[in-house]
């Protein structure tokens, strides 16, 4: 939650009255982030790491005595054509964008079925998990996304009768730290946003607010297994 989609996110929900922990790498990010909300927490984690994820869960249930949503929106992506690829890095992609997601995700699960307390996961996927990216070449993205949006819906159908709610938000192009240079402010980038997208352009962040508290809230109590793409219409195509 130190940059991106994940500040936008922590944003939004304590918009709304939710207590958040931040949890980066980045220290510094995470605590300027947290002195701005109300009472929210900073942990400074790697969710890679083998006890990473377990630390953020018991970290949270310690200050606030209790879990109730998960979002999943650590990311990373790199493009790179799959001849040219090495191991380690699209192991590294696997290991931020699909294992350390499901990691957090069935831990949190623990918590919630031993204190018999329902929970939602919000995973953050991406319209490159449900096709190819084009001209861009991102093989370890694209295999990690579609594997996490798969998991979404094994997860959800496993947990749904211990009153857990596991979805996915997969959005196609907003601009954040990550994408900013490369998609948005190059005439490529911006062509290649504008062409595969219906509505002709890239979204907005506060775009996205509103399929977050869909599935977050109990708005979407009897939504489950769901991809959720807010695209402007990128994988109606």
């Amino acid at each position: 939650a130190s940059s991106g989609l994940g500040e936008h996110f922590a944003r939004v929900l304590a918009g709304v009255g939710a207590r958040v922990v931040l949890a980066a790498r980045r220290t510094d990010r995470i605590e300027a982030l947290a002195d701005e909300l109300p009472d929210a927490l900073a942990v400074t984690v790697d969710i890679t790491d083998e006890n990473g994820p377990q630390t953020l869960i018991d970290t949270t249930v310690a200050h606030y005595g209790r879990l109730d949503v998960l979002v999943n929106n650590a990311g990373i992506a790199r493009v790179v054509p799959a001849v040219d690829d090495d191991l380690e890095g699209f192991l590294h992609e696997m290991a931020v964008d699909l294992v350390a997601p499901y990691e957090l995700a069935r831990r949190a699960a623990r918590w919630w079925m031993a204190e018999e307390h329902p929970g939602v996961v919000v995973n953050l996927g991406s319209v490159l998990g449900a096709g190819a990216g084009g001209r861009l070449r991102v093989p370890g993205y694209a295999a990690a996304k579609g594997g996490l949006h798969n998991l979404t819906r094994e997860l959800a159908v496993e947990w749904a009768r211990k009153g857990i709610r596991v979805n996915a938000l997969a959005p196609a192009w907003v601009e954040t730290e990550m994408n900013s240079d490369d998609m948005f402010h190059t005439d490529s980038g911006r062509a290649y946003v504008s062409a595969g997208t219906p509505m002709g352009r890239g979204g907005l962040a506060h775009e996205l607010d509103g399929a977050l508290l869909l599935l977050a809230s109990d708005a979407g109590s009897y939504l489950t297994g769901h991809v959720l793409y807010v695209d402007g219409g990128w994988t109606a195509v």
